[in-house]
């Protein structure tokens, strides 16, 4: 199967022409599609109709699937567990949602920071849109490290981050006054190195990174905030505009991503997996 991997930004993101998802992929395209995945970070596949058997598959070429986990307390979100997928939609049904995430902006982040093995890689199939606004911004942690400030980055070496997650999307938790056994979390590397690619990335995200350790309130904060914009540089940023069909994947391990918002009156419907990982090194 010949396929064209097209980039879409100088930074990261590259569309994959020529596949159908739907269909058995050989193991020499997959074995394209791999290569493709690590040197772009996020890949597009457009005009896709998958089920979620098609999907399952799709994602068998980056790994083995992840199933749904339940939050340490309370019910979570929304939408199912004991599943690999999850939809990320505003649309209720019964008076409840059918998934997770549905309305709103959502700050950048990394899917599954705060897990002692973070996730591989997401994939996310658009199943229906808004008119407009939801588009999905990544950032190449990759470049993000390789800008940080030498003086800042030698105080920063070796240093974790306490990353944590209790679902809000447009609010930093407050370390100091959250009781974190009541909410997934985990110290990580704040500069890891990436298991597939050898290659340093900076492992930090405006949502879920709370503290770095051994240093003060203050000075934690302001290192993060430096970091947080370093991170967020348009210069490193793609924004991904949705057309339905659309099939995205994203490395979790050396790019954060973001939404943007949209009409709430509107439905939106995505179906994501996540790809099982590891854990992080420095």
């Amino acid at each position: 199967m010949a396929i064209i991997i097209r980039k879409m930004h100088p930074s990261l993101g590259a569309e994959v022409i020529g596949v159908d998802l739907s269909k058995p992929i050989d193991p020499e395209t997959s074995a394209t599609i791999r290569q493709a995945f690590d040197d772009n970070i996020v890949l597009i596949v457009r005009d896709q109709t998958l089920d979620e058997l098609h999907q399952l598959k799709a994602a068998e070429i980056f790994g083995k699937v992840a199933y749904r986990r339940r939050p340490v307390v309370g019910d979570g979100p929304g939408g199912d567990y004991d599943t690999p997928f999850m939809m990320v939609t505003n649309i209720i049904e019964n008076g409840k949602p059918i998934g997770a995430f549905g309305d709103g902006e959502m700050w950048f982040h990394h899917d599954t920071s705060y897990y002692p093995e973070p996730h591989r890689a997401t994939l996310l199939y658009a199943m229906k849109l808004t008119k407009t606004g939801g588009e999905t911004r990544f950032s190449n942690m990759y470049a993000a490290y390789d800008n940080i400030p030498r003086a800042l980055r030698d105080r920063l070496e070796g240093r974790r981050v306490l990353q944590m997650h209790d679902y809000k999307r447009r609010e930093r938790l407050n370390v100091d006054t959250t009781d974190i056994s009541k909410i997934r979390h985990n110290w990580q590397p704040l500069f890891i190195t990436h298991p597939a690619t050898g290659k340093k990335s900076l492992y930090v995200s405006r949502l879920m990174s709370a503290k770095i350790e051994g240093l003060s309130h203050e000075e934690s904060e302001a290192a993060l905030e430096q970091l947080f914009d370093i991170s967020e540089d348009p210069s490193i940023v793609y924004e991904h505009k949705w057309v339905l069909g659309d099939m995205v994947i994203w490395d979790n391990w050396c790019s954060i991503h973001a939404r943007n918002d949209f009409p709430r009156e509107e439905p939106r419907l995505m179906r994501r997996l996540t790809i099982e990982g590891q854990a992080m090194q420095f």
